[in-house]
């Protein structure tokens, strides 16, 4: 046993070396050497030449004596950095701890918290830090100064697996064994954005059809991930078949462009959402026209008409060429332009006015043009309007084509008018019916070749041969078809069936391939969690000269606070929009295709059998005994015809 030497025993004159000390043994009683047992708590840190990390000089001798090698300082700080014992999630946490103790010294010292956001405030906090660590002052951070840090704060105590010497190990990006301000900023992930200031709102134009990239202009070292908003809402987070990929650089692409993409698109690092970049998109269309008449034939002396309709991003301007050779120099009193260069009028027309009459229209992203013939002759035929440009108008006694000009009656379809090769009726009487009388719903034209027309009471859709103006057809359906939509996107009738006149069982069914020719049937659609019963309404986009193509329909379930979303081509439910957030059970649906914005009403309007529309040049209203039929274009009623009571549903065929 080894016992202590008193100053006054025999180690008084006795030398160890560093590492060491004298003690006296139990046994002998003579001075001899041995290792120290505990080294003071001054911490100096130092590698020794073993390679490991001495808290300070002493218990490196210490080392080397236990170990019974010779182990000497190293200035070297390799060894700080040794080993994996400070992973990832410690790391975090150290560096929090010291954000944390950085913030308690900042409100002693100002009594106060820090003003701003968080981003601010935590880029004050790490300047401030970074201040206190530099001693010297020299915009470098060296070991020596971060044990001497560690010193005055205290933390060679702390129990942590990670100590200062890490922000040297992981965020010595150059690694010279020195923390700059801007190593230090990326270890407390500090990040200095910054965006031009003319880069702030940018425009891109692109084309229907192309493939666009929008780059984000939020610059900074190192940048985070970055965000994508459109309408508040993060794209980044969503599975869209159009925007699919937003490159290692944040940038966001968008393939085969629609109008649907017009719109205000934002970009920032997340994290950073003060430093922001607008894109206002803007999507050019080429113009589509359509021209009516195509043809016609007028005597000589009377007035000729020509129209043109033109759509187009932006607006196309229109021009008129007879023959190849712009009209312009040759207006005349005789020959004017009207509604903006979309009509020419030929007063008076001579037989020098046959010709063919081209209309171009024009804007940024293309040309269209389409032709309207005229032909002057004497004893002209009469030109008619023919199978379009007529009203059909479904009421008790069957069915009457109106010709809107001269509000001649073109045609009656009476109740008892047999099917086109069968033995049906139109509107068979009913046991409790004293005469013979129709019960309609609603009515659809499907490409002015057919009209679809429900019979609720039948449990049937009625097929009208605009052609012959005769009924070729009888389809079965769901009991009580009360609603029809043509979607001419995918040649489809969409029928919605009540079950019955208490709407027990509401069904969703679809008549394809609606204008060929040959007999219709009807399908049923996928229900939606096997609810058969709760369809209340559905809402399919209609098509426009521009957009002739629509994907999606919207379905309304009874008392449901939801919309939800049907693939027309397959005719399957796709997915839904959650509207209780909203408190709104949706009621009502428009639809913008500029931007793809629908408009949800949430409250009942007045409902009515029909109401009055716009067709062509002719507007027509109903009432209980009457139909008004009014020249839009000349802004006057053309005419009223009495002889058609109670007509709830209309269909036009001919110009739109």
């Amino acid at each position: 046993f080894l016992i202590p030497d008193d100053p006054f025993g025999s180690c008084e004159n006795k030398y160890c070396g560093l590492g060491r000390h004298c003690v006296t043994s139990r046994e002998t009683g003579q001075a001899e050497c041995a290792c120290v047992g505990v080294c003071s708590q001054r911490y100096k840190p130092v590698c020794g030449s073993d390679g490991e990390f001495y808290a300070n000089h002493c218990q490196v001798h210490r080392a080397a004596c236990l170990k019974k090698r010779r182990i000497t300082i190293v200035h070297d700080a390799a060894c700080f950095f040794k080993g994996d014992n400070c992973k990832t999630n410690a790391y975090s946490k150290m560096k929090s701890m010291l954000l944390d103790l950085q913030n308690q010294k900042y409100i002693t010292q100002e009594n106060e918290n820090p003003n701003g956001d968080d981003v601010s405030r935590k880029k004050l906090l790490v300047d401030q830090m970074f201040k206190y660590f530099d001693a010297d002052s020299n915009g470098l951070i060296d070991i020596n100064e971060l044990t001497q840090v560690i010193k005055l704060e205290d933390l060679s105590k702390d129990n942590s697996e990670c100590t200062l010497y890490d922000l040297v190990k992981f965020d010595d990006l150059n690694a010279d064994k020195h923390l700059g301000l801007e190593e230090f900023y990326r270890a407390f992930q500090v990040i200095q954005l910054s965006l031009p200031e003319d880069q702030r709102v940018r425009l891109t134009v692109a084309t229907v059809g192309q493939s666009v990239v929008l780059s984000c202009a939020v610059q900074g070292e190192p940048r985070p991930p970055i965000i994508w908003k459109r309408n508040n809402i993060v794209l980044n987070n969503l599975d869209l078949e159009d925007i699919s990929d937003f490159g290692d650089d944040g940038s966001l692409y968008i393939t085969k462009v629609t109008t649907t993409h017009m719109g205000n698109y934002t970009c920032y690092a997340d994290g950073y959402e003060n430093v922001y970049q607008t894109h206002i998109f803007q999507v050019n269309v080429p113009p589509v026209i359509r021209v009516y008449p195509e043809s016609q034939a007028r005597e000589p002396g009377v007035t000729a008409s020509l129209r043109c309709h033109a759509e187009g991003i932006p607006d196309p301007q229109l021009s008129w060429l007879k023959n190849g050779v712009d009209i312009t120099p040759k207006l005349s009193k005789q020959l004017t332009l009207q509604a903006n260069g979309s009509e020419v009028h030929i007063s008076n027309v001579r037989y020098e006015d046959t010709g063919a009459y081209t209309c171009v229209a024009k804007n940024e992203a293309g040309v269209d043009e389409d032709i309207s013939s005229l032909f002057v002759e004497d004893s002209a035929r009469k030109t008619r309007l023919g199978i379009g440009n007529m009203f059909y108008v479904f009421y008790e006694d069957g069915i009457k084509v109106i010709q809107p000009k001269e509000c001649e009656f073109q045609r009656h379809i009476k109740p008892s008018e047999k099917l086109l090769g069968l033995q049906g009726e139109v509107c068979p009487r009913a046991e409790r019916d004293e005469v013979q009388r129709c019960v309609w719903a609603s009515a659809v034209n499907v490409k002015d070749r057919f009209i679809y027309a429900a019979q609720p009471t039948l449990n049937r859709v009625l097929i009208v041969d605009v052609q012959s103006q005769k009924v070729v057809q009888a389809v079965s359906t769901d009991p009580v078809p009360v609603k029809l939509h043509y979607d001419k996107s995918h040649d489809q009738v969409w029928v919605l069936s009540w079950g019955s006149m208490e709407k027990t069982s509401p069904t969703l069914q679809v008549v394809t391939l609606a204008s060929g020719n040959g007999p219709h049937h009807t399908v049923h659609t996928q229900p939606v969690g096997r609810h058969l019963d709760r369809v209340d309404d559905f809402f399919i986009p209609s098509t426009t000269l521009l957009i002739n193509h629509v994907r999606f329909g919207l379905v309304l379930h009874r008392d449901e606070a939801a919309l939800h979303k049907l693939d027309l081509e397959t005719m399957a439910y796709a997915g839904s929009v959650d509207l209780r957030a909203h408190g709104c059970v949706p009621l009502t649906l428009a639809y913008s295709h500029l931007g793809g914005y629908y408009f949800v009403g949430c409250r009942p309007g007045p409902g009515a059998a029909a109401g009055p529309g716009l067709f062509g040049q002719y507007l027509l209203t109903p009432s209980a005994d009457s139909l008004f039929i009014l020249d839009g274009r000349l802004g006057k009623l053309n005419c009223e015809i009495t002889e058609v009571a109670k007509g709830n549903t209309l269909v036009w065929v001919g110009d739109a």
